[in-house]
């Protein structure tokens, strides 16, 4: 009788934020028998995102389930055409396509779109105004979560934002994407354009951008369908 062997799952988190925000998913997915790593971006340089995520694949080979929320969205589509990497999970994410950015993605906003409380450039780096913080990024966590979070914000590189993709791996991967209905960073109206363009199966739920966080069980769910998909018997 064959047995499954379960994929790994890679977390690769996005802008402003560490990985620890994925430890609710991480707890779901490790008590249901996945080994799973959470990248720790240093989020200055899309390049320099790829490489550390790669470093994490190295250490588990594959098969691997790749997971980006947002930022790290657009590190998963570069980094996923790595041949370990089973399959592609945005979770209200950016999924750029050949030649674009965070910038570029975020250069026409949909009408009516909530604008991010970025704030000017420090020094090449990004950070979010800590007052309108939770509004935008974290609506539906308790409000000292939310707090902490912006007080804890990591320095964003302005040179991330730039970084574009060269080869798009949904393009040639299959893909999965979960839409935060309530989410005032990336326009839930964007979310569903890029994912539509990517041909992902896609599910909304509500949350905030850190929908991750906030519902940990509809995030690790999705990333268990897409496992279950790739999984191979031996």
């Amino acid at each position: 009788m064959s047995i499954p062997t379960l994929p790994s799952v890679v977390l690769v988190h996005g802008g402003f934020v560490d990985g620890s925000g994925w430890q609710g998913v991480h707890e779901l997915l490790v008590a249901d028998g996945y080994r799973v790593a959470v990248v720790q971006n240093p989020t200055v340089s899309l390049e320099g995102d790829v490489a550390a995520t790669k470093q994490v694949l190295d250490d588990l080979g594959g098969p691997v389930v790749l997971v980006g929320h947002s930022y790290g969205g657009v590190v998963v589509t570069e980094a996923g055409t790595d041949e370990r990497v089973a399959a592609i999970v945005y979770i209200a994410a950016f999924a750029p396509d050949k030649g674009e950015s965070v910038n570029t993605l975020i250069a026409d906003p949909p009408p009516g779109a909530p604008v991010p409380p970025i704030l000017p450039p420090r020094d090449g780096c990004l950070f979010l105004d800590r007052d309108k913080f939770a509004a935008s990024f974290a609506g539906d966590l308790p409000p000292a979560q939310a707090q902490f979070m912006a007080d804890s914000q990591v320095p964003w590189g302005v040179g991330a934002l730039s970084g574009s993709v060269t080869d798009p791996a949904w393009s040639s991967k299959p893909s999965w994407y979960l839409v935060a209905t309530d989410d005032r960073m990336i326009p839930p109206p964007a979310q569903r354009a890029m994912s539509e363009r990517a041909g992902a199966t896609v599910i909304e739920s509500p949350g905030s951008h850190s929908v991750y966080v906030s519902r940990p069980e509809a995030v690790a769910e999705l990333i268990k369908t897409a496992a279950a998909a790739v999984t191979t018997s031996d």
